[in-house]
């Protein structure tokens, strides 16, 4: 019987045709980028699985700095995307436009004290417009103290704030916005005094000079002791020496200028948190100076503990009235912020 032979396999071969052994650019050198010649790094066993030195070390900013976290975008946290060029990265936020509006319609309401009249003959009304007036001005006030801060350091040399919420005077979107609008108005409600959180969102390191880096962080307190200074003029050209009110209007821009004030002077204090740290960081090269800027928030809501307690909250509120007894022409200035103060607390 004849023995079957075995099938004969296709010969095949590994080694590709002359002509398709590059289909798509047989050079090399046909299938690098452009510039690979002038990327260090690119496609070494360090780059991992980035490839580029780009993405291992930082995107880069359009004046040529990497950015502080690493990524591109502006560390202000309301816009994800790269400082622009437009005229209107400073314009104020349309959320600051309708912020400013409903505090104008709630001072209007609290002229008016239309509670009074929704509420029945003799029933002890206890108005709610006036807090929510407070707060709202409260919040337009961090708005312009952090304002300041971020135009200073712009104009100081921190590019990256361009087109921010800080910038554009919209506190809502601020990235830090735990400590620079909750906490604030936490401190105001329960201590009725002005307290603002560490400007985290400035990046000292893009600002040469310890001069400059002095004046940003003395630029949110100055805007705070001018806004205390708007807002104590008005209420002596509606409350002129001799006469006295109880208009909830009135008494709540008085307890904003106390906020301002207060805000202008616990800042200049040199705890890690404040703006008064700043000043002295500016001037220091200390190695504790990072970890200290690290743990800002903490220093903050120690200052505020401390001066909740009674007899230091105490101290405060009469030297800042022994200031308006000072300088403002109506000795009643401090019993108008004091009735403020009392319309902001009504759970008191």
């Amino acid at each position: 019987m004849p023995t079957p032979e075995p099938s004969q396999q296709a010969e095949t071969t590994d080694v590709p045709e002359p002509e398709q052994a590059g289909a798509v650019g047989s050079d090399p050198w046909e299938q690098m980028p452009e510039d690979a010649l002038n990327r260090p790094n690119l496609g070494s066993a360090d780059d991992g699985a980035s490839g580029t030195g780009a993405e291992a070390g930082g995107a880069v900013q359009p004046d040529g700095e990497p950015s502080a976290d690493g990524v591109d975008g502006d560390p202000g946290g309301d816009s994800g995307r790269a400082p622009s060029g437009s005229w209107a990265d400073f314009l104020p936020s349309p959320v600051f436009v309708l912020l400013l509006g409903l505090t104008g319609f709630a001072g209007w309401l609290s002229w008016q004290a239309v509670e009074l009249d929704w509420a029945a003959d003799g029933t002890n009304v206890t108005p709610l417009i006036p807090p929510l007036l407070i707060l709202l001005g409260w919040i337009a006030s961090l708005a312009v103290h952090e304002f300041a801060h971020a135009l200073a350091a712009y104009l100081a040399g921190d590019r990256s704030l361009r087109g921010s919420a800080y910038l554009r005077l919209n506190p809502f979107a601020y990235r830090q916005a735990f400590a620079g609008l909750v906490l604030p108005s936490v401190y105001l409600c329960l201590g009725a005094f002005g307290l603002t959180g560490p400007p985290t969102y400035v990046d000292w390191a893009r600002i040469p000079s310890r001069g400059r880096r002095a004046l940003v962080a003395l630029a949110g307190p100055l805007a705070s002791l001018l806004l205390a200074a708007a807002l104590a003029a008005a209420v002596s050209v509606l409350v002129p020496p001799g006469n006295d009110t109880t208009n909830w209007a009135i008494s709540a821009m008085a307890l904003l200028c106390f906020a301002n004030l207060t805000t202008a002077l616990v800042n200049l204090l040199p705890v890690p948190g404040l703006d008064g740290f700043e000043v002295l960081a500016a001037r220091a090269r200390s190695p504790w100076i990072r970890t200290a800027r690290a743990n800002a928030l903490f220093g903050s809501v120690a200052v505020f503990a401390v001066l909740w307690f009674p007899g230091l909250n105490d101290a405060l509120v009469n030297l800042v009235y022994a200031l308006f007894d000072l300088v403002l022409p109506n000795p009643v200035f401090a019993g108008i912020a004091f009735y403020g103060e009392l319309l902001l607390q009504f759970w008191v």
